[in-house]
């Protein structure tokens, strides 16, 4: 199809109007409208939700546009990254910094605040006040006895409460990469419950990379979160809200795409948001000012991001077993059923055992979906690299 005028007037902002990566904010964040109403309803309440979802799905951007509205509704919300906590004592640092920046608020402009409120912790913290930013950290140090951390973490959850309820405003504490809780210490979930189901008037939002792990805290009735929370499950983004985004932040810049080329773009994708957002990127790269993108530039652009996803498969598939190999090469060619007989002898594959191991170790990487026995890879642009890289 012949390139096509969008018109006599390119816009000035002229910026790839696509994100992938980075958090999706403002007007590079699509849909969801759903979920967010429903997630801004939990946190009014003080519902505690778990939200699963593949990798990369897009949980955190999700989670930061609910936390913006509710800022704007004076609700009070703290966010604390467990990937960046390797120690109780530095969860304990950046839990005390939330509750100071985040909940207390103008509160901490009172007089020796800082001191006054953490006065009664264990292990009571050094200040550190930065003179540029006029922020203040704080350190507890190493060599504690374990008792002493735990009393001190437990005192800080406790304060999130405690402060919130002195401002009389309710509030959201996100607790993102959750299941490091466990690689803290395998007790610390224990406290962490007997903490937080006594905070009815807090919500607490809980994230996680890693699903298998999420799914054993949440759904084991053996762990101390077992039925604890709501449980909300991301699906991917409906063909046709993401296809009205795509045309829009294309004619937005100057550019136009047909709809049969949209309609391929998620045909790739399955609407996985990333996957998506990144071809969409691509494709946008290779579509000039008032020239319409296809067929031929999405191939082109689909190149584009199995380049930009070389090392990370190269990585992925480095770590495969010789037996996962042959199930993701199978599943490149044909998604199905690997357990079945005529499936297997069609692709080479081994016995059902060995089949069945592989599938469920490439299912807890997320780099294999499943459902009632059908099998497929999940991990965005993944097939597309084995077919041409290693079939």
């Amino acid at each position: 199809m012949p390139d096509a005028i969008v018109g006599s007037t390119v816009p000035r902002a002229t910026a790839n109007p696509f994100r992938f990566g980075a958090l999706a904010r403002d007007e590079s964040f699509t849909d969801r409208d759903d979920e967010i109403a429903e997630l801004l309803s939990d946190a009014r309440n003080g519902q505690d939700v778990v939200i699963f979802a593949p990798r990369r799905f897009g949980k955190t951007s999700l989670v930061d546009r609910v936390a913006q509205r509710l800022v704007g509704d004076r609700v009070l919300v703290g966010q604390i990254n467990l990937m960046r906590t390797p120690t109780k004592e530095r969860l304990a640092e950046k839990l005390a910094a939330t509750v100071y920046e985040d909940i207390a608020g103008p509160l901490t402009r009172v007089k020796d605040f800082g001191a006054r409120i953490f006065r009664g912790l264990r292990i009571t913290p050094t200040m550190t006040l930065d003179p540029e930013t006029g922020s203040l950290s704080f350190g507890f140090g190493a060599g504690h006895l374990p008792e002493d951390v735990d009393a001190t973490l437990e005192r800080l959850f406790e304060l999130v409460a405690q402060v919130a309820a002195e401002r009389e405003r309710g509030a959201l504490l996100i607790l993102d990469e959750f299941q490091e809780v466990i690689e803290l210490d395998p007790q610390l979930p224990k406290l962490l419950r007997s903490v937080l189901q006594e905070q009815p008037e807090v919500g607490h939002f809980y994230l996680g990379s890693k699903r298998h792990m999420m799914e054993r805290i949440f759904n084991d009735e053996n762990e101390p979160f077992w039925r604890s929370a709501k449980q909300l499950e991301l699906g991917p983004i409906p063909p046709g809200p993401f296809g009205d985004f795509i045309e829009r932040r294309f004619a937005d810049t100057g550019r136009r795409v047909d709809p049969t080329v949209v309609a391929q773009i998620l045909t790739i994708t399955g609407g996985h948001p990333y996957a998506t957002q990144e071809l969409c990127y691509f494709l946008w790269e290779e579509t000039p000012p008032r020239r319409a993108a296809t067929a031929e530039r999405l191939d082109a652009a689909l190149e584009r991001a199995l380049r930009s996803e070389h090392t990370h498969f190269s990585l992925l598939w480095d770590r495969a077993s010789a037996n996962q190999k042959l199930v993701l090469q199978a599943l490149a060619r044909e998604p199905g059923h690997p357990f079945a007989e005529d499936y297997r002898r069609r692709h080479a594959l081994r016995a059902v055992s060995s089949t069945q191991k592989a599938v469920e170790a490439l299912a807890r990487d997320e780099l294999v979906g499943r459902d009632r026995g059908r099998a497929w890879i999940a991990e965005p642009f993944l097939a597309e690299w084995i077919r041409a890289n290693v079939q």
